[in-house]
């Protein structure tokens, strides 16, 4: 099998089989970039809202830049790795500042925008402006090993630089099927991964339904369920926390994470990490100068490789504390609802307002 031969079967697959997306109905390089920047790590289903919201409070770049931090974070919250919301705005900033306020056109201006990479700047290239960029994610690197038969982990360099050469080869074909008014581009780039989402899947591919399922080396060699080779998870690492919500007359504390750690810029309740032998009375005597801690809930929630307790007490106090060791605000307890939290404190928030 000639490589190329898969271009034609998967237009055509395309054209009858693609989601109907929000960010599909636009070629503005902008809404394209915010879609592509938040399905990083994150799935179609989960993005949609966030998009959506995102476009209605700050649909262009001028918006973005001139937005306050905690408006950006607010409309990020829950989506995860936050660094790529605050990348957005700084990116922004950068296209306002240093570009007149027009986003790049080419691939090395997309590229030199902060949060973005060799992926992203070709997915933006392709399908807003139908640039015969290749582009290889997850999905991609899944469709292209199986079709080639590729037993070696796509994380491997070797394996890396021939899979981005193929879809250069694919996508540069693509274009020369193209007819007047079709953007094959555009079309093909969105094919191979809506191939690999809907498809060509880690687990259980719906190879049946596949419209290069003749042109595939693993279904032949019955290799489907082993290809593409993955690499062994890193251990999780459990972690403890223990948090408080301070209550004085109707107001909670809440502390913003600084400006060098994860999840930098949202709020939370003042929490520590401890061992397995820590109390809430003895933490909350050594930071806060408090007693009588009463269990409110406890959140489990995963970062990573990490596998994190959070354990919230509740601390109702008869006068206001000083609590100068902490970077924080006192604030009403409805307000909880307007400030950006991370994700393990709004469980703990709406827990506490319920």
């Amino acid at each position: 099998m000639h490589i190329r031969s898969i271009a034609a079967p998967l237009l055509k697959w395309f054209a009858g089989n693609a989601r109907d997306l929000p960010w599909r109905r636009t070629r503005d390089p902008y809404a394209i970039w915010v879609s592509e920047i938040m399905l990083q790590q994150t799935q179609v289903k989960t993005v949609i809202p966030y998009w959506q919201r995102w476009m209605e409070q700050l649909p262009d770049v001028e918006s973005l830049a001139a937005a306050d931090d905690d408006t950006v974070i607010k409309l990020w919250e829950g989506l995860g790795y936050y660094s790529r919301a605050r990348n957005l705005q700084k990116a922004a900033k950068l296209i306002g500042d240093e570009l007149g306020g027009r986003f790049p056109r080419d691939l090395v201006g997309v590229l030199a925008l902060p949060g973005v990479g060799r992926y992203t700047s070709g997915a933006i290239c392709s399908i807003a402006y139908n640039q015969p960029e290749p582009l290889v994610d997850g999905n991609v690197a899944r469709v292209l090993t199986r079709l080639l038969g590729i037993e070696e982990s796509p994380k491997d360099k070797p394996v890396a630089d021939r899979l981005w050469s193929v879809a250069d080869e694919l996508v540069k074909h693509a274009v020369t099927l193209q007819k007047p008014r079709q953007r094959n581009a555009s079309a093909f780039n969105q094919a191979m991964m809506e191939l690999g989402a809907l498809v060509c899947t880690p687990r259980k591919p719906l190879c049946g339904d596949c419209p290069l399922k003749g042109r595939c080396t693993a279904r032949k060699e019955n290799k489907v369920e082993t290809i593409p080779a993955l690499g062994k998870r890193a251990a999780a690492t459990k972690r403890r926390f223990i948090g408080f919500i301070t209550v004085w007359r109707g107001e909670v504390f809440v502390q913003r994470r600084p400006s060098s750690e994860v999840n930098a810029g949202f709020w939370e309740f003042p929490n520590w990490e401890v061992d397995a032998a820590a109390t809430a009375e003895q933490l909350a005597k050594a930071n806060l100068a408090l007693g009588q801690a009463e269990p409110l809930c406890v959140i489990n929630h995963s970062i990573t490789r990490y596998r994190n307790r959070l354990e919230i007490f509740v601390i109702a106090l008869s006068r206001k504390p000083r609590l100068a060791k902490l970077n924080g605000k006192w604030l009403p307890v409805a307000q909880l609802a307007e400030i950006p939290l991370t994700a393990a404190h709004r469980k703990a928030a709406n827990r506490f307002a319920s």
